[in-house]
């Protein structure tokens, strides 16, 4: 079978009436920026871009040189084409607005520039993650509430992970498709169509370290898991953690498996640890589209009303029938404190 190129795919989701040419273009840009994030990333320490860079970001984290570069790279990719309205970073505190000198297109862009940078220094796959919204009509300089749309508004989502291979996994909302990089040829192949993620897995990533803060409802499920064949789940289950969400996430859409960063004692007056716009939304819309489930341990993260740009939340994602039975043990343990 002939190999699909990325603007091939994109041209029949045109031609199905899925996306206009605006969006087609917009993913196209970032697809651009991401091979040259890409090419940042391989080069490590002799490119001179691995280490701390003397910054942090809005999060009050401490910022590596490669994270300032990849939001370098996006910002200057995307202020010209004319597709956006505005864009968002994780890094940044507000939306960045197009320069006045360029057209403006329709769209919004929000991105987590590298998400998991704690592992570049000991080469560990990082990537980026993607989300893009519709601008409201009639708005010609969005601000960062025209940004605060519920997960289900948006029109695409995506990440690329740099690793081995790097790859670019897209939703449009019709299904969940997987691009692998041709470095020979220096574009993005359509690798897996219509990626399908199983109901049931035996596999679950989580930071175990923070297990003595976690909620009862977390407690008991894990535990459950923890037992194996001589618990009540009366299975083994093997447990993984990369602490690259893009990683971690990319393993469950290859094979299965769920994903939790549960509330926890530590970091329950921020809501959460990831962020919702730039990281659960987009991964939510993935796992969805690709038949998994994504929720906040009690909520549809997709359905959840934004209260800020950098809004912070649990989440839980994966394999549709663990999301549901955690997440049922957290719902029941709040009908019983009720």
């Amino acid at each position: 079978m002939k190999p699909v190129s990325l603007i091939q795919f994109l041209i029949e989701e045109r031609r199905a009436g899925r996306i206009n040419a605006e969006l087609s273009l917009l993913i196209e840009v970032v697809a651009r920026a991401c091979k040259r994030i890409a090419v940042a990333t391989s080069k490590g320490a002799l490119g001179g871009v691995l280490g701390n860079a003397g910054s942090d970001n809005v999060q009050g984290e401490a910022q590596k040189k490669l994270d300032v570069i990849s939001n370098e790279i996006l910002l200057e990719a995307n202020a010209w084409g004319g597709q956006l309205a505005a864009c968002a970073s994780e890094e940044m505190e507000d939306p960045q607005p197009i320069p006045d000198m360029y057209p403006k297109g329709n769209h919004l862009l929000l991105f987590d520039p590298l998400d998991g940078s704690s592992n570049i220094d000991v080469n560990i796959s990082v990537g980026t993650i993607f989300s893009i919204l519709r601008c409201p009509d009639g708005i010609t300089e969005p601000a960062a509430e025209h940004f605060q749309q519920p997960g289900t508004e948006q029109l695409a989502a995506g990440y690329v992970v740099y690793g081995p291979a790097t790859l670019m996994v897209l939703t449009f909302g019709h299904g969940t498709h997987e691009f692998t990089l041709d470095r020979e040829v220096g574009s993005f192949t359509l690798s897996r169509r219509d990626i399908r993620i199983p109901e049931e897995t035996a596999e679950f990533a989580i930071n175990m370290s923070n297990q003595r803060h976690w909620e009862a409802p977390m407690q008991r499920y894990v535990g459950e898991l923890l037992a194996g064949t001589e618990g009540p789940r009366a299975k083994d289950f093997n447990m993984r953690w990369v602490a690259s969400m893009v990683a971690d996430v990319h393993r469950i859409v290859t094979r299965g498996g769920v994903f939790f960063y549960p509330l926890d004692a530590k970091i329950k007056s921020k809501g959460g640890k990831l962020r919702l716009m730039y990281e659960a939304n987009p991964m939510a819309f993935i796992i969805e589209q690709a038949g998994g489930a994504a929720t906040t341990g009690r909520e549809r993260i997709m359905e959840l009303q934004p209260t800020g740009l950098h809004q912070r939340v649990p989440v839980f994602l994966g394999s549709r029938k663990e999301i549901e039975l955690a997440t049922h043990y957290h719902r029941e343990a709040d009908g019983a404190q009720g």
